[in-house]
Formats: structure tokens, C-alpha cells, sequence
């Protein structure tokens, strides 16, 4: 994207990853009051690439970016975000993810300006970009100066991105992003996700999308009732395969799940240290 950011590229203008793991969950069981939302997740996922989560509702997709934050608790197995463990290091990793869900984790009575402002000092980020990167997500001009409480849902999304964008966390974890954009809004999504990549960040996305939709990935994770059922690395020139996850293969009789109960919309708000989404380290 031309203006907004400056990359580091590698031999023939491909992205420079950084080492290490992104993502590391070994045995992870995590609740959602008395239930397993995830049960007995393994995962390791590298950093510098985008990662779809694949799965029906109450797969646990949802499940797994709020444990990625510390919003819900690991009680069983090894959890660790950007070498962060999740339960003993959770201001750490807030430093240096974002949550972008269902939630928009926005102030109602501040307008757009005040938003960005304020979760950029709440991060200690430089506020040098706010401008063009609201010129990007069309916040520009009078939308500027309106409170959130009167946008509509695509116009608050169009917010939440733009906090994120201007952030530029290591690690973006991105909620069903699409929801509530516009076409336009569509393809510059698109566009900042890539870009992300590029400058080494990691991007995590849970999407029920038509692959034609979404931007590149490099590996799709297939979710089941909790669980990883498989993952697969997407080759270079390969497109987004049409494989469908092998529901129930690995589900435990014995672990009562609740359906719904890993996609909630509800956000711990309290955990996070804001109204919704953690932006506030």
C-alpha cells in the first residue's frame, strides 16, 4: 500500500518472517465457566503469516483468539503468545496483540479522533499516523469528529480497524473482520492484512467467508469441537482449498461441550482493561 507504511522485504520483494513461534498450545483446555470451550488444543503456528480458523459455530474458534489474550483462562495444557506464557503474562502479550471481534472495545461518547487518541496513549504507540490511516478507512473529514455512539456498525468496524491499523501489533487476531464492511471497506481490509504480513506481523483470522473473498493465507486450521482436527499449509501459487473440516473426529464423549458457548459475542471487558476488544495493554 503506497504511503502508509514502509517494508522490509526479502530476495525478490517476498516478506521477511520473524523466527519463532507466533502461537504455541500444547494440551490446551480452556473454560468458559464450567465449559471446555477448548479441549486438548495442539497448535504451533510460525509468525509472519496469515492463519485462517475454519469451523462451524462452537467450533471454537472465537475461543481460541480469547485465550491468545488471557480472556479466558488455560486450566489444563501449555499456552504461549509470541513466546508469552498466557496465564502468567498476560500485560506482556496485550502489548503486542489486538483483539478485533464481535465487540468493537470503542468509547460511545468519544468521537472517532478522541478513540484513536486515547488507545494509542493507552498502548504507548506514536500518534504520527493517525491522519492516513484514517484518510484509509474513509474516517476522514466530519466522520472524524462524530462520536461512536452514532456510526453504524460498518462505520464502528471501519474505527476498530483503524485503531488497529495505527497500532501495528506483532499479532492480529481478527474476529469474522468482514462483518458490516462494505465492498470497498472489503478490499482495503484486504489490503491492511497483507501489508501486515509483509512487515513480519502475524495475522489470525476466523472468517466464514467465500475463500474468493479473503486475502492470501499461508496455512488454514480446521477446527472441531474444540479441538484442532488438521491444518494445512497453503503452497504459493495455490489458491484456498475446498476441504471441509472432518467434524467430530476427534471429539471426547466423555467432555461435555456446550454449542454455542465458543462463539460467544460476549467480551470480558473487564480482563481486557477496556469496553470490548483488549486494545489497552
Amino acid at each position: 500500500m503506497i504511503g502508509l507504511f514502509h517494508f522490509r522485504q526479502g530476495p525478490e520483494g517476498r516478506r521477511v518472517s520473524s523466527s519463532g513461534s507466533a502461537l504455541s498450545f500444547k494440551g490446551v483446555v480452556a473454560l468458559a465457566g464450567q465449559f471446555p470451550v477448548l479441549a486438548g488444543v495442539d497448535l504451533e503456528l510460525p509468525r509472519g503469516e496469515t492463519i485462517l480458523l475454519r469451523g462451524a459455530n462452537g467450533a471454537g474458534k472465537t475461543s481460541l483468539m480469547r485465550v491468545c489474550l488471557g480472556l479466558l483462562p488455560v486450566v489444563s495444557g501449555q499456552a504461549r503468545v509470541l513466546g508469552f506464557d498466557v496465564n502468567h503474562q498476560k500485560v506482556a502479550i496485550r502489548k503486542n496483540a489486538f483483539l478485533l471481534g464481535h465487540q468493537s472495545g470503542l468509547y460511545d461518547d468519544l468521537t472517532v479522533v478522541e478513540n484513536l487518541r486515547f488507545a494509542l496513549k493507552a498502548a504507548r504507540k506514536p500518534l504520527d499516523e493517525i491522519g492516513r490511516t484514517m484518510e484509509l478507512l474513509q474516517l476522514s473529514g466530519r466522520l472524524g469528529d462524530t462520536r461512536i455512539g452514532q456510526l453504524s456498525a460498518g462505520q464502528r468496524k471501519r474505527v476498530g480497524l483503524a485503531v488497529l491499523v495505527a497500532r501495528q501489533p506483532e499479532l492480529w487476531l481478527l474476529d469474522e473482520p468482514h462483518a458490516s464492511l462494505d465492498a470497498l471497506s472489503r478490499q482495503v481490509l484486504g489490503q491492511v492484512i497483507n501489508d501486515a504480513v509483509t512487515r513480519g506481523s502475524t495475522v489470525v483470522m476466523a472468517s466464514h467467508e467465500h475463500d474468493a473473498a479473503l486475502p492470501r493465507v499461508d496455512r488454514i486450521v480446521f477446527m472441531a469441537g474444540g479441538r484442532v482436527d488438521h491444518v494445512e499449509v497453503i503452497k504459493e501459487e495455490a489458491s484456498l482449498p475446498s476441504t471441509q473440516p472432518r467434524v467430530g473426529s476427534h471429539d471426547d464423549p466423555s467432555i461435555p461441550l456446550s454449542p454455542d458457548i465458543g462463539e460467544s459475542n460476549t467480551d470480558t471487558s473487564s480482563e481486557a482493561g477496556g469496553s470490548g476488544s483488549a486494545h489497552v495493554a
